[in-house]
């Protein structure tokens, strides 16, 4: 949802509830990553003014992070992030006393997140998906035919694929740490390493096939794929289920699916924490464990089709999303999955050089 129409229904609670006023909160998420009415339940409950900004990536969150003073009250790094930035010192640890709808997270969810926020001290689970490929049936049909690999990496790291796919438009989300290590499962390699000689590797093939790709870009696909403006979007699971779900709105005869590739595919928990500088940190504890509600994070995923670690909302999240391997994937997809390594400075240095060339040509 735009954030246009989300600032118009908190104006308009903000005018008519009766909730007594209980102070502000700044609230900074990814972008089109919440129900429709979810800021608005929520001031009508507690009668607190939220201010609810949207960013496209880590990258954009953590600078201004890192740069303080970044007027926040929570904010939504995905894990491997979140676990540098709390070695940074950037987060301050959560009061579990004033959160019992923590209860509701699984104990096996949190448990994956606590190697990157030892203890769960800092943060808990907002939503959790894979990068992988949305793709458009009818358009990849038309230029690669039935044999098209659209279970694979190579339907966009081949570079004889993505040539063929050009013209009706490729997209990759500007995020090297998803991108690069995709390439490099691709290739063989562990997309977990941090070794300067892989992601070279991986920006070699990237190059290869960058000519043939339309933009990097991590938010503007949505429409676009919906639209049929692009063919092919690697990008995040449940953006690819609200492209499809526009498309299919429209009926504008564009068939859009996701597939998490044969190969394997990142899979990636964001987390809810509060900065170390919050100026409303109870409130912003308060909208913690609203979010935890089972009903609160079973609307959210039901608009936004992200995968919940809340136990309770499964069952009143719709059957049609739980059934979905793309969102809630089966084991044996499971086993092929991997999760980020959180990236020490030299080697975020050199995955970002790497990004620089594959996207600049030079």
């Amino acid at each position: 949802m735009k954030l246009k129409t989300i600032l118009m229904a908190t104006a308009a609670v903000a005018i008519a509830s009766p909730a007594a006023a209980e102070g502000t909160l700044n609230i900074y998420n990814w972008s089109d990553y919440i129900a429709e009415d979810t800021i608005q339940k929520f001031e009508e409950k507690t009668g607190i003014k939220v201010t609810y900004d949207v960013f496209d990536s880590n990258e954009v969150l953590e600078a201004k992070l890192l740069a303080g003073s970044s007027g926040y009250d929570l904010v939504v790094p995905s894990a491997s992030f979140m676990a540098r930035q709390i070695q940074a010192g950037v987060f301050q640890k959560l009061d579990k006393s004033k959160l019992p709808n923590i209860k509701n997270l699984d104990s096996a969810i949190m448990g994956n997140v606590a190697e990157f926020d030892p203890g769960n001290e800092h943060g808990v689970v907002y939503m959790w998906g894979t990068t992988g490929i949305g793709y458009n049936e009818e358009k990849i049909a038309e230029r690669l035919g039935d044999s098209a690999p659209t279970d694979s990496w190579a339907l966009v790291f081949d570079e004889g694929n993505a040539a063929k796919l050009a013209d009706c438009g490729i997209s990759m989300l500007d995020a090297p740490t998803e991108i690069i290590p995709a390439a490099m499962n691709y290739l063989g390699l562990d997309p977990k390493s941090k070794n300067a000689e892989d992601f070279k590797k991986a920006a070699d093939l990237l190059a290869k096939v960058k000519p043939h790709v339309r933009y990097f870009h991590s938010s503007q696909y949505i429409n676009d794929l919906a639209n049929g403006d692009v063919c092919v979007s690697v990008g995040w699971s449940g953006d690819i289920f609200q492209a499809r779900d526009r498309a299919d709105e429209a009926e504008n005869g564009n068939t859009i699916s996701y597939v998490i590739p044969k190969e394997g595919a990142l899979s990636w928990f964001d987390m809810m924490v509060i900065p170390a500088d919050a100026a409303n940190v109870e409130n912003a504890h308060k909208f913690l464990d609203f979010l935890m509600d089972a009903q609160i994070t079973a609307d959210i995923t039901n608009y936004v089709w992200y995968a919940s670690a809340n136990i309770p909302a499964l069952e009143l999240i719709e059957q049609e999303i739980l059934d979905d391997p793309g969102i809630f994937p089966p084991d044996d997809v499971k086993e092929k999955l991997w999760v980020a390594p959180v990236y020490e400075a030299r080697a975020d240095r050199a995955i970002n050089r790497e990004w620089t060339r594959v996207k600049t040509g030079q």
